[in-house]
């Protein structure tokens, strides 16, 4: 073999000893080790990561656009397999399955509010953001608001991607303590540590090939799943039947259109439809999605990639609501094992204990290729906000292109490493999952908005719409922050209102934004969007 070729190959035997060596740790501990999956495990990981270093040899120079961006020249086919391995990860496909369990399809909206959120980010964003040449979702917010605003509003963005990596990895960690017999604590380690270093080695090149071999996997493993599962429960039509008999209304995708008049339904109608705009419209502004539109060929690939990636995200959400549903009906002690203590462990369980294990290996490397496709992306997209939107502007204005690429590389580890210990405190998977795109709905959805479209939007119409987000969001309270509600909304049922106050904050802050821009005009004049070199 060439001297060169081994090379490529030394980094992933590298990885893969250091997994066999974890795997005797654990034995000689005496906490067993389901071999079988373990070796599986080290097989995908030993691919994926010789993948993302083969990856990084494509890069043609050490330049930020070149680690950010792929030097903006990722083709169609690659551009959609990694918007869509991004949005569909081990949040996505464990949260379905627990909520189809815990609460019914009716309660399952972030699989298609997401795909509305790519559908209407290509058709109203992405073609705009593309032709411009930003190199950030920030970077129109930037131009129009100057950098202290824009500063301050990076800390959200970053923000909700470190909370979003967390719940992704936390998601991973409860599958393999399922499926393996692993520690919850060295599944996130090990799954955290590769994810970021072939991200830092290669940048979005090696994010975006890497995502198309964990989506085909995805969606390999997922489907070898439900036949052998449905097979346990008597088939599709015993399970839904009986799904539909323990959930009733909730069995449906939709609430009434009458829910508010319904007894079941009362407040919850409102903050029903709260949360799906919030999924809807903050699906948008996220550093992740826009990565994908800025480093397409031009702005119609950009457009294109975004509205075929919404409907591959909604297609790929079905195997897992299938098994949230099998996860409901079936009867555990019927085959040894005691019913999971809690539903986000829906998806494991029926992976291990419902197929067999061949089959319940392909899908462990099925979950842990949602996993990796959206940490590595996640970690990517915090990290460069930090180096392009807060370290450039503010610290060191005239740093060069390659110097700013190590900085990039350099951040990827910090926020990977920080990412990693969030996600040991984690208890709920969907929950703060759902609590990333609260955050950007409320907070900078308006922000992106206006300063994309609306060119009499100042500093202080930014600054002020922000106040009153800030206020209004966080007025309702958040109980996975442990937040208690100091604003006095309607509709409180067992301390948590109802009111679709997230909705109020971003319109709010909408409105904000407009008005006292345009009351500020003669102290602040706009500032006009440029179009940045490609």
């Amino acid at each position: 073999m060439p001297r060169k070729n081994i090379k490529k190959v030394l980094p992933s035997l590298f990885i893969i000893t250091i997994l066999l060596v974890t795997g005797g740790i654990l034995e000689y501990l005496e906490r067993p080790v389901y071999w079988p999956g373990f070796l599986a495990m080290i097989f995908f990981y030993g691919v994926i990561f010789f993948i993302g270093t083969y990856a990084a040899g494509m890069k043609t120079e050490e330049s930020e656009t070149s680690v950010m961006l792929a030097g903006r020249s990722l083709p169609l086919f690659v551009a959609v397999f990694t918007m869509s391995a991004t949005w569909v990860g081990g949040g996505y496909i464990n949260g379905a399955a627990e909520y189809t369990n815990s609460s019914g399809l009716v309660w399952v909206q972030a699989p298609w509010g997401y795909a509305m959120s790519l559908i209407i980010g290509g058709l109203f964003f992405a073609r705009k953001m593309r032709r411009m040449g930003f190199r950030t979702m920030l970077d129109p917010i930037q131009q129009r608001y100057g950098k202290k605003v824009s500063a301050l509003l990076t800390l959200p963005a970053i923000s909700g991607e470190l909370f979003w990596t967390s719940a992704i990895l936390t998601a991973l960690g409860t599958t393999f303590g399922t499926v393996l017999g692993m520690d919850f604590t060295p599944a996130i380690i090990i799954s955290a540590c590769i994810a970021i270093a072939y991200t830092a080695l290669g940048g979005l090149w090696a994010v975006a090939f890497t995502d198309v071999f964990q989506m085909i996997l995805l969606l390999i493993g997922l489907g070898l799943v439900i036949p052998f599962a449905l097979e346990k429960v008597g088939g599709w039509d015993t399970a839904w039947s009986q799904f539909k008999l323990n959930h009733g209304e909730m069995s449906n995708l939709f609430p009434p259109l009458d829910g508010w008049k319904k007894e079941k339904w009362g407040h919850t109608y409102w903050y029903w439809w709260d949360t799906a705009l919030l999924l809807i419209f903050g699906g948008i502004p996220w550093q992740v999605y826009f990565q994908r539109v800025l480093a397409s060929k031009n702005e119609k690939v950009a457009m294109q990639l975004s509205i075929i990636a919404g409907f591959i995200c909604l297609l790929a959400a079905i195997p897992a609501m299938m098994i949230g549903v099998i996860g409901n009906v079936v009867t555990w002690t019927d085959f040894g094992v005691n019913p999971p203590e809690e539903a986000a462990l829906t998806l494991p369980y029926v992976v291990r204990y419902l197929t067999n294990p061949v089959v319940a290996t392909i899908g462990l490397g099925a979950i842990a290729a949602a996993v990796m496709s959206s940490v590595d992306s996640s970690i990517l997209s915090a990290s460069s906000l930090f180096s392009w939107n807060l370290y450039r502007p503010l610290l060191k204005p005239d740093v060069s292109s390659k110097n700013l690429s190590k900085i990039i590389k350099r951040v990827i580890w910090i926020t990977g490493i920080s990412a990693t210990l969030i996600a040991l405190q984690v208890k709920s998977v969907y929950a703060l999952w759902t609590l990333c795109s609260d955050f950007v709905y409320s907070i900078l959805f308006s922000q992106l908005v206006c300063a994309l479209f609306d060119k009499k939007a100042n500093r202080y119409g930014a600054v002020a719409g922000l106040l009153v987000s800030v206020v209004l969001r966080f007025g309702g309270g958040d109980p996975t922050l442990g937040i208690p509600a100091f604003l006095p909304y309607p509709m409180m049922e067992e301390g948590i209102s109802m009111f679709p106050f997230r909705t109020l904050a971003m319109i709010s802050s909408l409105i904000t934004i407009m008005i006292v821009s345009r009351l500020t005009q003669k102290i602040s004049p706009p500032l006009a969007l440029k179009k940045m070199d490609n």
